[in-house]
């Protein structure tokens, strides 16, 4: 009996001490490296999704299934890829277990090889990493890791959708590829070509150049290059002071080709291409200005709050789905999270997400708009130019989505 009794103690006593790991997150501080540039010429860039990370820390603190709370450390990797690997060690070393990264798919193959190693030789400190931004395929491809979650669509996906739009539009006849000169650029180039060979085979691609990354402070070369070569039409994925210093030398030089980007929305962007670029530059994404609903408020509010636009929408798809995550687990532990994130589907602000278990690849909604005046539909403003992106066309995420290759090696 007193064997008895004692041993119905003792069950009682793990169980709720089980309990009460179960839930020892609540109430915890998670921390997340933010590993990506504060200086140089795509600054403006950082400085915004930064600030973005730090807004919404704020909002899903207030109110998240988990129960915890996110704390975002910056840490400037000048967008170098040795760099962000000083970066990285400086986080692990403050203790940090999850890290961020986005601008630069060359940083963000260096921090997957560092991560990988890092949490093969440390078992009990896994870092995982929350892609926002960098998108080239090979990431959830050839080099796709356990470790390695990317919230953002890759170039694959994005082309897909845009060439799925450019197919049904006869005026499109000869095309142009402008691109930066490392591995998302050369990818842009890559799909674009394959994509348009296989749905519009009579486009005609007359002029392809790449061009070193944040370097370039005048484009008028290469804009002559583009009206020199008669294309009606121009593909480019640049970004940051790469994008809008193209625009810029485009609009000074006349050229009235139409443009299809990824980041027409990126900070400096929508101010250089003013009113004279209206109906002409187009922008696949997974959010735009004029979604309407709570995505509104935000922004609405974070423009209000930094006098500058929202626009990495990832940020989002990451707090929610980490969250859920955590809350599925129980725990904030790595290994545990990255267990739950695999294949998880949530509610974010483009409708239902799902986390990829093959290849971590989130599949999502995407949208092509293009820019144009506000109207009493499309009011908000980008850069206070009285100019937005409008919608044209919506893609779910079984029309975007593109497959992987990936052999993925779980611990």
């Amino acid at each position: 009996m007193y064997s008895k009794r004692h041993t119905l103690i003792a069950l009682a006593a793990a169980l709720c001490l089980s309990a009460g790991a179960a839930y020892a997150q609540k109430g915890e501080t998670v921390k997340i490296a933010w590993i990506d540039p504060l200086s140089g010429l795509m600054a403006p860039v950082g400085q915004n999704q930064v600030k973005s990370f730090q807004f919404f820390a704020e909002k899903f603190n207030a109110t998240n299934p988990a129960g915890v709370k996110f704390e975002i450390i910056a840490i400037d990797n000048k967008l170098s890829p040795a760099e962000s690997l000083n970066a990285l060690k400086s986080a692990i070393d403050q203790g940090v277990r999850y890290v961020t990264q986005g601008n630069g798919s060359g940083a963000a193959m260096a921090i997957i090889d560092a991560v990988n190693k890092h949490n093969e030789r440390n078992p009990g400190k896994e870092v995982v990493y929350l892609n926002h931004s960098a998108v080239d395929p090979d990431l959830t491809n050839s080099k796709c890791s356990y470790w390695h979650f990317r919230f953002d669509a890759d170039t694959s996906m994005k082309m897909e959708a845009m060439t799925t739009f450019m197919k049904d539009q006869p005026g499109i006849k000869k095309v142009f590829l402008l691109n930066q000169n490392y591995a998302h650029g050369h990818q842009v180039a890559k799909y674009a070509k394959e994509n348009l060979a296989r749905k519009r085979p009579d486009i005609q691609i007359v002029g392809e150049d790449l061009h070193p990354l944040a370097q370039v402070r005048d484009f008028a070369p290469y804009v002559a290059k583009i009206k020199a070569s008669g294309a009606d039409t121009v593909i480019t994925g640049n970004w940051g002071s790469d994008l809008a210093l193209l625009i810029k030398s485009a609009n000074e030089a006349g050229l009235n080709a139409k443009f299809f980007t990824y980041y027409a929305g990126v900070t400096g962007t929508p101010t250089a291409l003013g009113t004279g670029s209206a109906g002409r530059v187009y922008q696949i994404s997974y959010n735009h200005y004029n979604m309407g609903g709570q995505m509104q408020k935000w922004q609405d509010e974070f423009q209000k709050k930094f006098d500058a636009d929202f626009y990495t929408g990832s940020v989002i798809h990451i707090y929610t789905t980490l969250a859920e995550a955590m809350a599925k687990a129980k725990s904030t532990d790595p290994v545990k999270v990255a267990a739950a994130l695999e294949g998880l589907k949530t509610k974010s602000f483009n409708g239902e997400v799902e986390m990829r278990k093959t290849d971590h690849q989130l599949q999502q909604t995407l949208y092509l708009s293009v820019w144009q005046k506000t109207d009493a539909k499309n009011s908000y403003s980008a850069e206070k130019t009285g100019m937005t992106f409008v919608p044209v066309r919506t893609f779910e995420p079984y029309v975007s989505s593109t497959p992987t290759s990936c052999q993925m090696k779980r611990p």
